[in-house]
């Protein structure tokens, strides 16, 4: 782990209005004790300065993502940790993993996991908590999605649909909706009440990897699987008026494995950002899908999962070089800015 992160390098590349292309770096930011002993697979802001992330090292860590301090550690998985997720507001923390088991996590306790939610027949790939934390949504790669009481454990619905192995969930904010993606190449919206699929957005040509929802509830975003510039899109998709496709952000060269609606801060306009297996993570705008700014992180391999931390600040989690923090810096162009690895 130490040998790839001292060969990482970074580079900021800023899209000009007129198509030209500067690029600006290398730069690095501070570096941190790695986080985890092997690649990380999953990212999500926890609240205030706290982070949690989950890897192929079968460990969950909590950490402070301004520091890079871990200030605590749960290890109960079999196998690596395929997903995490929090509540909101709260000190609970839900991981997924390749050994078919959810487990939650109290941030201040000091033994295993509070609660289990077994059912699945094979690797859980998607967690969703409920806005009012009261209920979790889990998907797994067995076709299923599964619907639990946060509080008993007990198992609410269960739901199969043939070949829709799930690969990322979310809940839609206050709406008993869950958005769905899947290698079966489309996007599902599930009414959480019933457990059953409300709507199908038009298919794509690829596997849809991971999904977001804007915090108005209006839009969706996913991304897709391909190679060579074939494929790699995200796509926004209408998710309150006529339900279709808006507008697709194509770029990248490789799967792209994360989506996120970004917080409209003081000087940035409703965007988007994304990470790839390429090494890079883009930020675009989301009504014009232009380009605003990309940050190559050199060494890092395949990105694997981003999160939001506040209007400027994003986590990236590497296969090969652990956490990345960036910062998005206004100048006369957007800027990506690495301020640490950990």
């Amino acid at each position: 782990m130490g040998k790839l992160q001292s060969k990482i390098s970074f580079h900021s590349t800023k899209y000009r209005a007129d198509g030209s292309v500067e690029k600006t770096g290398p730069g690095r930011g501070v570096q941190h004790n790695p986080v985890h002993a092997d690649a990380v697979t999953s990212v999500a802001a926890l609240k205030a300065d706290l982070c949690v992330s989950g890897g192929k090292d079968k460990s969950v860590a909590v950490c402070n993502w301004r520091s890079g301090a871990v200030l605590r550690r749960f290890v109960g998985h079999e196998h690596e940790v395929t997903k995490v997720t929090c509540a909101l507001d709260s000190n609970r923390i839900f991981s997924a993993s390749r050994d078919k088991t959810v487990m939650m996590w109290e941030l201040h306790r000091t033994s295993g996991p509070s609660q289990h939610f077994p059912g699945h027949d094979l690797v859980v790939t998607g967690l969703a908590v409920s806005p009012d934390a009261t209920q979790l949504c889990t998907g797994s790669r067995d076709n299923t999605v599964c619907k639990w009481d946060i509080e008993t454990g007990g198992c609410l619905g269960r739901a199969a649909v043939s070949r829709n192995l799930v690969t990322h969930l979310c809940w839609v904010p206050g709406e008993p909706y869950v958005i769905q993606t899947s290698e079966d190449k489309t996007v599902k919206m599930w009414d959480s009440r019933e457990l059953r699929v409300a709507h199908t957005f038009p298919g794509k040509q690829h596997i849809q990897t991971c999904c977001d929802v804007s915090q108005d509830g209006r839009y969706v975003l996913s991304s897709s699987s391909g190679f060579a510039g074939e494929g790699c899109e995200a796509t926004l998709w209408d998710l309150r008026q006529t339900r279709s496709r808006v507008r697709e952000y194509k770029g990248h060269f490789q799967t792209t494995t994360s989506c996120v609606f970004l917080p409209r801060g003081p000087a940035l306009a409703s965007s988007i950002a994304t990470s790839s297996y390429d090494s890079k993570v883009k930020v675009w705008d989301q009504d014009t899908a232009a380009c605003l700014a990309t940050a190559c992180l050199e060494g890092a391999g395949p990105l694997a999962s981003l999160a939001v931390c506040d209007s400027s600040t994003l986590l990236c989690a590497t296969f090969n070089s652990g956490i990345h923090l960036l910062r998005m810096r206004n100048g006369a162009d957007l800027e990506l800015e690495e301020l640490a690895v950990f």
